[in-house]
C-alpha cells in the first residue's frame, strides 16, 4: 500500500509539473554519500557513476578522475577550476576577461573562445544536466558530494554529446533527519565566505533543503583608472530542493532550482608592451590594469529548476527522466587594449537559454547483461549584442554586432556491457545526435560614438557589412566498444574506442566579407555562408588501459594510454582587418584539417602507513601523470589569398605536454578528534595560449604548491582548518589577448621602424595577458547539527 500511495503521489507531482511545462536541470540521482566514496587512498573502492550506473572506480574501463566532497573540502578548493590541478590532461580556468565563463580542455580538445553559440568541447554537468555554455560554468565548490572527471568522447551514456571529455558536479542527497551546517572563511585579500546548508523532513517520504552561499573577495589588484578592485569576488548564490522517496523507496523524484549573481568587477588585463601610440609604459604589478570601460557593470546572473524522477520498474528495469531549465544573462565590459582612452573597447551582452529533455530505460538483470537506452532533447538560444569600439583610430567608429545562434539537437543512445564470465566483458554502445543551427548575424558601423543598444550616440556609417540568416543540419552516428578482462576481481585490463562529434555552425562575430583577400563590396549570401560558417568536427579514440585495488585496499593504480585522430578541428579566434577601407574586428572560426594527438596517464592512490587502532588512514600518498604529444598534421589557413598548410608552425593551445601532481596526506588522533595535514605539489610545462606561438603569452612551466590542516572534532561537529593556495606565489598566465600583426605563416610579430610591435586593431596595440591567484591563505570553520 505504501509503494502504491508514493506512486500516486509520484504521479500527481510529474503531471502537475506537465501540465505547467516545467522542465529543469536534474540534481543527483545517485545514493546517498558512501563512507569510501570519501577516502583520499583507497580509488578502487570510491563509488562512481561514470556508466550511469554505480560501480567501483577500478571496474570502470574509462580513463575517470573522482574526488570525494570530503576531499575537497579538507583541501580547501574553492571552485571547479582547482580539480585540474590533480587531473591529468586537463586544463580548466576562467576565460580572459571575465570571472565566471569557464574554459576546459581535457587531451586537447577544448574551446579557448567563448563565441556565442558554439558548441563545447568539454561537457560540464551539474547534476547530470548538461550546461549549453561556459557562461557562469566556473562552479564554486560548496555542497558538493562528489566530482567527476572523464577523459575521451561521451555520447552513449549521456545526453549531449561532448568530443573531449566531461566533467561532472554532482551535488549532495539530502539526508532523512534534520541537518544543519554553517561554514565561514576568512582569509587574505578580504576573503570572507558565508555557507549555510539546511535540511529538513516534512514526512516519511518528503524531505526539502538547500544552502546558500555568500562568497566575497577583494581584488588582487586595481584599476588604476576606475579605483576598481581587479581580480575580486562578489558572489550570491543559493540552491534549493525537494527530494521525494528514496532510501529504499522505488521511487526518488527530486524537484531543485539554483541560483548565482555575480557581480564582480570587471577583471581587467595587464599590458605586456608600451602603447604604441601613447608609449605608455607597462604596469609593474601584473594583477594592476588601466582598463577605462566600465559601462555596462559587469553581472552575470545565471539561474535554473530541475526535474529528475527515478522509478524502478522491475528487480532488473529502472526508468529515468531528467528535465531542465536554465538561463543566464551575463553584462561584460572588456577593455582589450587596458588603457583609459577607448582604442579597443568591447561591451557585451550574453544571453542564453536552454531546456532539454532526457528519457533512460536502465537494465540489470543481475548475471550477464547491464545497460541502458536513451533519448535526448535540447533547444537552446544564444543572443549576442557587442560593440567593437576603435575611437582612436577614426572619430567614434564603432562596429556593432548582434548575433542570434539557436541550436535544436535530438538523439537516441545505448550502452550494454556483457559479462561473458567474471572475468571477460565486452561494452559496446552507439548515438545517432541530429543538430540543427539557426542564426542571425547583423554588423553595422556606426561612427561618432558606440551604437544605441549601449547608450553610444553614434549615428550608422553606411549598410550593414553582414545581415544574414541562415541554417545548416549535422548528422552523425558515432560508436563505443571496449573490452574488459579482470583476472581478479581487484585487477581491470581494458582496450576501448569511441568517436566523439561536434556539429558544426555559424561564427556570431562573422563580417560577411571576413578576410581581406574577400571580393570587395556586398557579398551574396552564398559567399556569406561561405565566410560565417564552419564544418563539423570527428575524432577517433583509441585508449588501453589497467587498474588495480592492491594490497587489500592499500594501494590503488589506474593507468592509461590513448591516441585520437581529429578532423576538421574548430578553431575559433578573432583578428583585425579591414572592410570597405575601414579598420574593424573579424572573427575567424577555422576547421584545422587534422590532428593527432597520444599520450599516456597514470593516477595512484597509497596508503603508506596505518595505525590498526584508529578508523582510517595515518599517512598516504596520490598522485598523476599525465603526457600528451599534440601535433597538427594539416592546417589549411588562406595567406594572400592562397590555402597554404601552416601545420609545422601551430601548436595546440591549452594543452601542456607534462602534467603531474603529489599530495602527501598525514592524519592522527588529536584527543577525541582528528588532526589532517595535507600538501599538494601541481606541475605544467609550458603551455601555449594560441595555436600561433607567442612568446609573451605562452606560459612556461611552472608548479605550485597548497597546504591545508584541519582539525575535526568527533562525528564531524565542526572542524577548524588553515588553507595556504599557491604559498610560493608563483606567477603564471592563463589566457591573453593579442591584436598585432604577425607574419601568416611562422606567427613572428611585426615591428615598425620605431622597434614598437604594429597594432592590428586600435592605435596602441593589445598584448594583454591574465594571471593565476597568487598566493591566499584562509581559514574556515564548520559547524554542523
Amino acid at each position: 500500500m505504501r509503494k502504491v500511495r508514493f506512486l500516486a503521489i509520484s504521479s500527481s507531482v510529474l503531471g502537475l509539473c506537465g501540465g505547467f511545462g516545467i522542465a529543469a536541470p536534474a540534481l543527483a540521482q545517485e545514493a546517498p554519500a558512501r563512507p569510501e566514496a570519501a577516502s583520499e587512498a583507497s580509488g578502487g573502492d570510491i563509488i562512481v557513476t561514470a556508466r550511469r550506473r554505480e560501480e567501483r572506480l577500478v571496474d570502470v574501463p574509462i580513463a575517470v578522475t573522482s574526488f570525494s566532497g570530503e576531499q575537497l573540502a579538507k583541501s580547501g578548493a574553492i571552485d571547479i577550476t582547482e580539480i585540474a590541478n590533480s587531473a591529468p590532461n586537463v586544463t580548466l580556468e576562467p576565460s580572459r576577461g571575465t570571472n565566471s565563463t569557464l574554459s576546459a580542455f581535457i587531451r586537447g580538445v577544448g574551446q579557448q573562445d567563448p563565441v556565442s553559440g558554439f558548441e563545447q568541447g568539454v561537457g560540464i554537468y551539474l547534476d547530470d544536466v548538461y550546461l549549453n555554455r561556459p557562461q557562469a560554468a566556473v562552479l564554486d565548490i560548496y555542497d558538493v558530494e562528489r566530482i567527476e572527471v572523464l577523459r575521451g568522447p561521451q555520447g552513449t551514456l549521456y545526453g549531449r554529446n561532448t568530443i573531449g571529455g566531461a566533467v561532472k558536479y554532482v551535488t549532495k542527497q539530502l539526508p532523512q533527519d534534520f541537518s544543519l551546517k554553517v561554514k565561514g572563511t576568512y582569509g587574505t585579500y578580504d576573503q570572507a565566505d558565508l555557507i549555510v546548508t539546511a535540511s529538513a523532513p516534512v514526512s516519511d517520504l518528503i524531505r526539502v533543503g538547500g544552502s546558500a552561499a555568500r562568497l566575497s573577495r577583494g581584488g588582487f589588484g586595481r584599476n588604476l583608472t576606475t579605483g576598481d578592485d581587479n581580480y575580486n569576488k562578489d558572489i550570491w548564490a543559493a540552491r534549493a530542493s525537494v527530494d521525494i522517496g528514496g532510501y529504499g523507496e522505488p521511487v526518488l523524484i527530486r524537484i531543485s532550482a539554483d541560483y548565482t549573481k555575480d557581480k564582480s568587477n570587471p577583471r581587467g588585463g595587464h599590458r605586456l608592451i608600451p602603447g604604441y601610440a601613447s608609449g605608455a609604459p607597462v604596469l609593474s604589478d601584473v594583477f594592476d590594469t588601466r582598463g577605462g570601460l566600465n559601462d555596462p557593470r559587469q553581472e552575470v546572473e545565471a539561474y535554473g529548476f530541475a526535474i529528475n524522477a527515478t522509478a524502478e520498474l522491475s528487480d532488473s528495469l529502472t526508468f529515468r527522466s531528467i528535465s531542465s531549465w536554465r538561463k543566464d544573462d551575463s553584462a561584460s565590459p572588456i577593455d582589450f587594449d587596458a588603457l583609459p582612452a577607448v582604442d579597443l573597447d568591447v561591451p557585451a551582452f550574453y544571453r542564453n537559454e536552454q531546456t532539454s529533455q532526457e528519457f533512460q530505460f536502465l537494465y540489470d538483470d543481475g548475471g550477464m547483461v547491464q545497460g541502458l537506452l536513451g533519448g535526448y532533447y535540447l533547444s537552446a538560444k544564444a543572443d549576442t549584442q557587442f560593440d567593437t569600439r576603435l575611437f582612436t583610430a577614426l572619430n567614434g567608429l564603432t562596429a556593432f554586432t548582434q548575433a542570434n545562434v539557436d541550436t535544436e539537437t535530438f538523439a537516441v543512445f545505448g550502452d550494454f556491457t556483457f559479462d561473458f564470465t567474471q572475468q571477460l566483458s565486452l561494452s559496446v554502445g552507439g548515438r545517432y545526435t541530429w543538430d540543427e543551427r539557426r542564426a542571425q548575424i547583423l554588423r553595422q558601423n556606426y561612427l561618432g560614438g558606440g551604437s544605441p543598444v549601449f547608450g553610444g550616440a553614434g549615428l550608422p556609417l553606411g549598410a550593414p557589412s553582414t545581415d544574414f540568416s541562415g541554417k545548416a543540419t549535422f548528422k552523425k552516428f558515432t560508436p563505443r566498444a571496449s573490452i574488459s578482462f579482470k583476472p581478479t576481481p581487484d585487477h581491470n585490463i581494458y582496450a576501448s574506442f569511441s568517436q566523439g562529434f561536434k556539429g558544426g555552425g555559424f561564427d556570431p562575430r562573422g563580417v560577411g566579407v571576413n578576410a581581406p583577400a574577400a571580393t570587395p563590396g556586398r557579398p551574396t549570401d552564398a559567399e556569406v555562408t561561405d565566410y560565417l560558417s564552419f564544418k563539423p568536427e570527428t575524432v577517433d579514440s583509441y585508449e588501453i588501459g589497467y587498474k588495480a585495488n592492491l594490497f587489500g585496499g592499500g594501494f590503488y593504480i589506474a593507468a592509461a594510454a590513448f591516441q585520437m585522430d581529429y578532423r576538421d578541428v574548430q578553431i575559433p579566434g578573432s583578428a583585425g582587418c579591414s572592410v570597405g577601407g575601414i579598420p574593424t574586428f573579424c572573427g575567424i572560426i577555422t576547421n584545422a584539417g587534422k590532428a593527432r594527438f597520444r599520450g599516456f596517464e597514470l593516477e595512484a592512490n597509497a596508503r603508506l602507513a596505518q595505525d590498526m587502532m584508529a578508523a582510517g588512514d595515518r599517512l598516504s600518498l596520490s598522485g598523476s601523470l599525465g603526457y600528451i604529444d599534440a601535433k597538427y598534421k594539416e592546417y589549411i589557413a588562406n595567406i594572400g589569398g592562397v590555402p597554404t598548410d601552416v601545420a609545422p608552425n601551430r601548436d595546440v593551445q591549452n594543452t601542456p605536454k607534462w602534467t603531474t601532481s603529489a599530495t602527501l596526506a598525514y592524519t592522527a588522533p588529536v584527543g577525541e578528534g582528528d588532526v589532517s595535514f595535507s600538501t599538494t605539489y601541481a606541475y605544467r610545462s609550458k603551455t601555449h595560449q594560441f595555436e600561433i606561438p607567442n612568446p609573451y603569452l605562452d606560459q612556461k612551466g611552472y608548479g605550485l604548491v597548497d597546504a591545508s590542516l584541519v582539525y575535526s572534532a568527533p562525528g564531524g561537529r565542526w572542524t577548524l582548518g588553515v588553507h595556504g593556495k599557491n604559498l610560493f606565489d608563483k606567477q603564471y598566465k592563463t589566457s591573453g589577448y593579442t591584436f598585432l600583426a604577425a607574419n601568416p605563416v611562422t606567427g613572428e610579430l611585426l615591428t615598425a621602424p620605431s622597434g614598437r610591435f604594429i597594432p592590428t586593431l586600435g592605435t596602441e596595440g593589445t598584448l594583454t595577458a591574465f594571471y593565476g591567484n597568487p598566493r591566499q591563505v584562509f581559514a574556515t570553520a564548520t559547524l554542523a547539527f
